[in-house]
């Protein structure tokens, strides 16, 4: 797709034609501000990937027959507005600028198409946001966001008009690819993407090298581990100490990691995973960075980044709030990018949206024989178990 840069009068078209920049035009348009989580946890990365803007909960259907369910469910009549707003309201042609926070723009599009309930956003970082906007992105920042005052947006609802103050004034001085230009949202992931059962997973385990008693550890532990992480969000979240003592280590300790080979707050790490002893810089070969349960999982990568980015011998990195695992890899010594998603709540066989494997290479990743091998065209590895 072509980015437009507001300072240029031209760009390069998909057949590498030059063509002219056009002033954005709001007259009889509605402008959106729409929310993509928090400085905390975002998903714009996913908005601007899949062409897409996202809200939740999506749990409950799709709208309007989610309502329902939803107010059944303690949610707020203003959230169900909220929905209604995104699901009916929005129309095809509108303006939508996607924030961060109530100083930062992501993205400047327009809505093509109606409204759409897909489960493939089923689990963002442990968000549920199945309800769906297909958007043409017509301006993304180049170098980082677009930053005005604090407050220049509002907060609150994730989907809200937005009708003066400075980001407004900002939108009309803004020059875009023109409104004509054919380019189409890119196409959502096409895959089943189903839940598998714990008979399954056992299957691919035991088919790729891994114990028979490991496996049978670990499906008694997986069991365990839902039962605690439900009490938890039945009383009261467990502290990130809690959440590695009672779901990290013991998930380890079923899969065959030894206490000799796992280091609780290690050097400032969560816990480090060794490829044999002694416990040296040289013999790490994983990093855990834990967080409290509900928080978000995947943004806590960039916490372990900079420790396991300096240890050549450390091949992965993984991310939890104890029940969620993101498992990134760097086969070949290169960039960390994430091979598998598990939710232990929800087993799901993969992640097109993350493009990336589901619970079974998950589980499999965080076994301690595993070794990363080549890389797979779709952004997958082949697993090997010495």
């Amino acid at each position: 797709m072509p980015a437009a840069i507001a300072e240029t009068c031209f760009f390069v078209s998909s057949d590498n034609t030059k063509k002219a920049f056009t002033e954005m035009e709001l007259t009889g348009k509605t402008v959106w501000q729409q929310a993509a989580g928090d400085t905390n946890r975002n998903y714009v990365d996913i908005c601007l990937n899949w062409d897409v803007i996202l809200n939740g909960p999506g749990y409950a259907g799709p709208m309007p027959d989610a309502k329902e369910t939803l107010l059944k469910d303690d949610w707020s009549p203003r959230k169900v507005t909220d929905l209604r707003r995104f699901s009916s309201d929005m129309r095809p042609g509108d303006i939508v600028v996607l924030r961060l926070g109530t100083s930062q723009v992501h993205g400047v599009g327009e809505v093509v198409g109606p409204y759409e309930w897909h489960d493939e956003f089923g689990d963002i970082d442990g968000w549920d946001l199945q309800h769906v906007r297909r958007v043409k992105w017509l301006w993304r920042p180049v170098g980082g966001p677009k930053t005005f005052p604090a407050y220049a947006l509002n907060q609150g609802d994730t989907t809200q008009r937005l009708s003066n103050g400075p980001v407004f004034d900002w939108l009309k001085t803004l020059t875009l690819s023109p409104s004509g230009d054919s380019t189409a949202p890119k196409p959502l992931p096409n895959v089943s993407h189903r839940e598998i059962s714990l008979s399954e997973i056992s299957s691919f385990l035991f088919d790729h090298g891994v114990a028979s008693a490991s496996i049978s550890n670990l499906l008694a532990e997986i069991g365990e581990l839902m039962r605690i992480g439900h009490w938890y969000k039945r009383s009261k979240m467990p502290s990130e100490h809690e959440t590695v003592a009672y779901l990290v280590v013991p998930l380890m300790r079923a899969l065959g990691w030894t206490p000799q080979r796992m280091a609780v707050e290690w050097n400032r790490v969560d816990l480090a995973l060794f490829e044999r002893l002694p416990r040296e810089d040289k013999n790490l070969c994983a990093v855990v960075e834990a967080k409290k349960m509900d928080d978000s999982c995947l943004t806590a990568m960039s916490q372990a980044l900079g420790y396991a980015q300096t240890r050549s011998e450390c091949h992965r990195l993984i991310v939890t709030d104890g029940m969620r695992f993101g498992v990134y890899t760097r086969p070949g010594g290169g960039e960390f990018k994430l091979h598998a998603y598990l939710n232990l709540t929800r087993l799901r066989d993969e992640y097109p949206v993350y493009q990336c494997g589901g619970a079974r290479q998950a589980l499999l990743a965080l076994a301690p024989e595993w070794k990363p091998t080549s890389a797979l065209p779709s952004g997958g590895q082949v697993e090997e178990v010495a």
